[in-house]
């Protein structure tokens, strides 16, 4: 949300889901990478979704609120400015997305990124709302949704709106992005093994702060496509078989099936992970 500006017409309001989010990553041509949401910051649930690329954060926004934080400069970082009230979930998204080269974009959002590299970020966010591609792939999850619908009747009534925000590792350094501040805010350093533990009181800290006010809010994380993982995890398990098939030792039929049973559990996974696609897709 941006206080300063009247809503954009041609940018509805998205459903928060990772369903939703998933697909919008999909038709924006990127691959292999899903939106879990998260129900707890306990270590153990971060653990299972490794690797995770970016969290994305959604809470009421409130005006007066100070914050006297001083954002950094920093070029090599994709931060653009928030000019559009409706399409603070797609830039949050686009926040990760554009931030992380283990994540293969694809070619529109490459050449995107590209092009407007050497932008402020105000003109970055500008060039967020005059892409075509951007706004045609958001506007395409519109969807009348109980949630939705509360939130557009709580705007009408008293204000209330919802803002979306970004926690990410770049370069060695934990950042929250957040389209309405000047620049990236640095949370202190960090390594691609840490940062999950660094960012949790953070967002504990903000959670604690809304609960105590009963704000909606909720976490999602931007994670590598479970399936993939899954798949790769049995193409290193047939290999380990095929290596056992070979040797002489007598307990190897013993391994053998200890693997087997390693890889019927994936399998049941995948299973899983395609029923869950299947459920998003019906439901848009």
């Amino acid at each position: 949300f941006n206080p300063n500006m009247s809503l954009a017409g041609s940018w509805c309001t998205i459903e928060s889901d990772p369903g939703v989010f998933t697909e919008l990553i999909q038709d924006l041509g990127v691959r292999s990478v899903q939106v879990e949401e998260i129900y707890s910051l306990e270590e153990g649930v971060f653990n299972e979704l490794k690797p995770v690329y970016g969290l994305i954060f959604l809470f009421k926004w409130r005006s007066g609120e100070n914050d006297d934080r001083k954002p950094v400069e920093n070029y090599d970082i994709f931060f653009a400015n928030q000019v559009i009230n409706n399409a603070c979930a797609t830039q949050a998204i686009l926040s990760i997305l554009l931030n992380t080269p283990e994540i293969n974009i694809g070619p529109e959002l490459s050449n995107f990124k590209n092009f407007t590299k050497d932008f402020p970020p105000e003109i970055k966010g500008l060039s967020i709302s005059n892409s075509e591609m951007v706004r045609r792939v958001h506007n395409s999850f519109a969807r009348s949704e109980p949630w939705v619908i509360e939130e557009k009747k709580s705007h009408a009534k008293d204000g209330d709106v919802y803002h979306f925000i970004s926690y990410l590792p770049i370069n060695g350094v934990l950042y929250e992005l957040d389209g309405l501040k000047k620049g990236p805010l640095s949370l202190g350093e960090c390594t691609q093994d840490d940062w999950l533990e660094k960012v949790r009181p953070v967002i504990q800290k903000r959670i604690e702060r809304y609960a105590r006010s009963e704000i909606h809010f909720n976490l999602l994380a931007i994670i590598k496509n479970r399936k993939h993982i899954y798949d790769e995890e049995i193409v290193e398990l047939e290999k380990q078989k095929e290596l056992l098939r070979h040797e002489t030792k007598p307990e190897k039929d013993e391994y053998i099936a200890l693997i087997d049973e390693q890889i019927y559990t994936l399998q049941l996974k995948i299973k899983a992970e395609d029923e869950k696609f299947e459920q998003w897709r019906m439901l848009r």
